[in-house]
Parts: C-alpha cells; sequence; structure tokens
C-alpha cells in the first residue's frame, strides 16, 4: 500500500487495483512450499478476474461453510463454539479437504465472550437453544424505542453506550444508570465513578475475563488463516457491514417497528439511515488496514422484493445504502454482498453503481434475469439453494451447477457458489459443486 500522503491522490480504481496487488502478493504469507504459492496466486487471480468481469482458466468458485465444517470433522457447533482446539481442527480440515478458490475465515462465534458479556443479540446452542441445535439464531427485538430516534440522531456515542450496550449485552446493565454522555468533564467524572462503584465491579471483572477469551479466540483465528493461506487457499476475511436500513431495522428497532417508522415517522427513518451511512463508513475505513483482504462482508436482509414495496425501497432502502457502497468503492474496497431472499424487482436499481466494482452474490434471485440485467456491469455469484443441496444428490447439484454456469458465465463475472450456508448437509453434495466448476467451467479460448 502506498503512502497516506499518496494514496489520497489516487482514483478509486488505483486504489482498489493497490488493495487487489497486495492481497495477491500475500504479504507476510510463508508457504509451505512453491506450489503451495503458485495455488494461492491461481486462485487469487481467479477471483480478481472475475470480479474485473474477465473470463479466467474457470469459474471460480467459494462455498460459505456455515456450521457445516464441525459436523464435518465430527463435532457439533456447540463443541466448536466452546472448543478452541475443535474449532482449529474443523476450521482447517474445511478448507484444505474443499478445495475452493478462497475461503472467509472462521464460522463459529466465541461461545464463552458471548456468555461472559451475557449476549442478548443470538442464541445459540447451550444459550437459548437446545445443546444439539445446529444453527445460531438472531433474537430480533425493538432495542431501540420509538421516541428515542432523536437520542441516537443528535449523539450517537451516548445512545450506544447508555441504552443499546446494556439492552444488548447483559454485563452492561449499569450503564444505563450513567448521566448523559454530554461533555469532557462529565465523561471524566463518570468514569471514576465507574471504576470505584461496586455496581460497576461485576461488570468491569466480566470485560476484563471476556478480553482475554476474546484473545485466546482471535489467536486461534488468526493460526488457522496463517495455516490455510500457506498452503495456498486466499483468505476474503476482511470488514464487515450492514445496509444502513439494515442496521435499524436489524440491530435497533426490529422489523416490526422499522415497518411502522415508514408509515408512523418517514423523516425520522431517513435521518437514521443516513446517519448509519456516516458511522458504518467512518467504522469500516478505521478497521479495514487490519485486514490485507480488500473485500467488505454485506449481507443484506431487508431489501428484498417480499419484505417492501418498491416505493419503499427507493425511498428508505436504496439511497442510504448506494451511498454507503460509493463511500467504500471510493477508497478501493470491494463490496460483497449476499442478498438474502429474491432481488427480481431490484436489479436494475442496484446496477446503478461504478462498472465492476461490487459482488453480488444471490439466494433465490433469478440468476437468468440478474445476468441479463448486470452481466458485463458487476460480478454476480450463487444461487445454490439450501433445499438442493439438502434434499438433492450430488448429480442433481451438478446439474444445477452446470445450468448456472453455462447461463451466467459467459463472458466473465460469475462466481459459483450459494446465497446461504449450511449445516449437516451431505459433503458429497459440496463437493459436486467444486467438481463441477473444474470439470465443466472451463472457459475456451
Amino acid at each position: 500500500m502506498t503512502e497516506n500522503r499518496d494514496w489520497d491522490l489516487l482514483t478509486p480504481e488505483q486504489k482498489r487495483e493497490e488493495r487487489l496487488k497486495k492481497w495477491l502478493s500475500a504479504p507476510d504469507v510463508e508457504f509451505v512450499s512453491p506450489e503451495a504459492k503458485e495455488r494461492y496466486s491461481i486462485k487469487a487471480n481467479r477471483i480478481i478476474k472475475a470480479i474485473n468481469l474477465e473470463e479466467p482458466d474457470r469459474v471460480p468458485c467459494q462455498i460459505p461453510a456455515g456450521s457445516f465444517p464441525a459436523y464435518y470433522a465430527g463435532y457439533d457447533l456447540k463443541r466448536c463454539m466452546y472448543d478452541l482446539e475443535a474449532m482449529r481442527t474443523a476450521m482447517i480440515k474445511f478448507v484444505t479437504d474443499f478445495d475452493c478458490d478462497s475461503h472467509g475465515g472462521t464460522h463459529f462465534y466465541p461461545g464463552k465472550v458471548l456468555d461472559l458479556l451475557d449476549y442478548k443479540l443470538y442464541r445459540w446452542p447451550g444459550h437459548g437453544l437446545a445443546d444439539d441445535a445446529v444453527i445460531v439464531q438472531f433474537d430480533e427485538q425493538e432495542y431501540m424505542r420509538p421516541d428515542e430516534y432523536d437520542e441516537l440522531l443528535i449523539n450517537p456515542a451516548d445512545f450506544i453506550i447508555r441504552r443499546f450496550l446494556p439492552r444488548t449485552w447483559g454485563i452492561f446493565s449499569p450503564m444505563s444508570t450513567l448521566g448523559p454522555l454530554s461533555s469532557f468533564q462529565g465523561i471524566a467524572y463518570q468514569a471514576m465513578g465507574m471504576a470505584s462503584s461496586a455496581n460497576f465491579q461485576p461488570m468491569l471483572k466480566a470485560i476484563s475475563e471476556a478480553g482475554q477469551a476474546l484473545d485466546a479466540w482471535m489467536s486461534v483465528v488468526s493460526e488457522c488463516s496463517r495455516i490455510t493461506q500457506a498452503m495456498g487457499y486466499p483468505s476474503t476475511e476482511g470488514a464487515m457491514a450492514l445496509a444502513p436500513f439494515d442496521t435499524i431495522a436489524d440491530l435497533l428497532r426490529g422489523t416490526r417497528g422499522s415497518s411502522l417508522d415508514m408509515y408512523r415517522q418517514p423523516d425520522k427513518l431517513l435521518e437514521a439511515t443516513d446517519k448509519m451511512v456516516e458511522l458504518t463508513l467512518q467504522s469500516v475505513l478505521d478497521g479495514a488496514g487490519q485486514f490485507v483482504s480488500p473485500f467488505v462482508f454485506i449481507p443484506m436482509h431487508k431489501g428484498d422484493d417480499a419484505f417492501m414495496s418498491d416505493e419503499h425501497f427507493e425511498k428508505f432502502y436504496w439511497p442510504s445504502f448506494r451511498k454507503l457502497l460509493l463511500g467504500f468503492i471510493e477508497e478501493g474496497l470491494i463490496p460483497a454482498m449476499v442478498v438474502d431472499g429474491t432481488y427480481n424487482r431490484r436489479l436494475e436499481h442496484i446496477r446503478d453503481l461504478p462498472k465492476a466494482s461490487v459482488i453480488w452474490t444471490f439466494e433465490k434471485t433469478d440468476m437468468a434475469l440478474a445476468k441479463k440485467i448486470l452481466g458485463g456491469h458487476a460480478c454476480i455469484a450463487g444461487n445454490i439453494t439450501g433445499a438442493l443441496l439438502y434434499t438433492g444428490t450430488p448429480e442433481d447439484v451438478k446439474a444445477y451447477c452446470r445450468w448456472l454456469i453455462d447461463t451466467c458465465g459467459p463472458g466473465g463475472g460469475y462466481i459459483l457458489s450459494m446465497g446461504i450456508s449450511v449445516d449437516t448437509v451431505d459433503p458429497a453434495n459440496l463437493q459436486a459443486i467444486i467438481e463441477t466448476a473444474k470439470e465443466y467451467g472451463v472457459y475456451r479460448k
């Protein structure tokens, strides 16, 4: 990467080229062999060419694994959330046994950390779900009341510390007793009061223990990434973000609350989505330097055809999201969206971004229509469905993958993938995806 004083003089395209060059060069990776180094280069270039809407040697292949690696290694989700050795074994085994063109890092949450801090937004095996549950569930609530928009807009930090944290992390409940954090002097005095107050001692102790547990978890995550990259498997693990409307609807107001707000207080909702653009962009840019990967993972939830009308999408969802995406693109980052549901009616809208600047991974969208509208303009991926992977045979999977390659592959700009993650699916069905990419997805020069 260039020096900061030079970075600001680069165009968005030049910044992206610099980031991709760094990802391709794999700095600090000590490859286990010359063959591993060559493997890494071939796979990373395959992805880069797809993003640039060029034809690589063959269609790239990615598998978002979910909790599948746990079961494939003979464990379960709970074991890999709490047992770091099991997590290490599962992740390395998955990456090495399933020869994809990239991997997205760990797929397991740090169970001990979530327990210590009493996290409310998720339910997981042994914490709100049965020990043998195969997924982590999102517990959507109204964590921001309808009359609290002004608090969020006027002082986001104060709202996060005194409202959001106590409601979503049980250990932070004493923070709700603090007075408004509206002056430098006030913050200093309240910080000193926290250190000496008996009400805050359990919180401070839990934070310390959780920090140690998180360090141990991160150490294993980093080790897995180092090992698998050294073997020649590029990591796309990078920053993460949400669409501004999804931030409000997922984390703050909930589906019901945000739906009501579109009618009852639309102006406040629009102000809040604009504020989320500013906060999210700054957060991602501040943290992007810790990743070699230039990708920003963005799971998308509330914008699909079934959730909101075209009018509401055009008013509440797309303008702020487009602004956020342009902010990432301006800094050379590559937004990689995973689109829940169906986006058949949204394709013309999402085409309104710079050419070859993003990746759209679809779950159920009509891929022939997506290729027609986005082909030659944006890289697309997906949409091998969960239904096919759970109920079909390897032959069924291969047949559908061949159709996807025939439909979306011509001219480049397509990555064979799923728009969902899996858990106890037949491993042979995942291998069928990879085999089809290798055997059928070759571009003839």
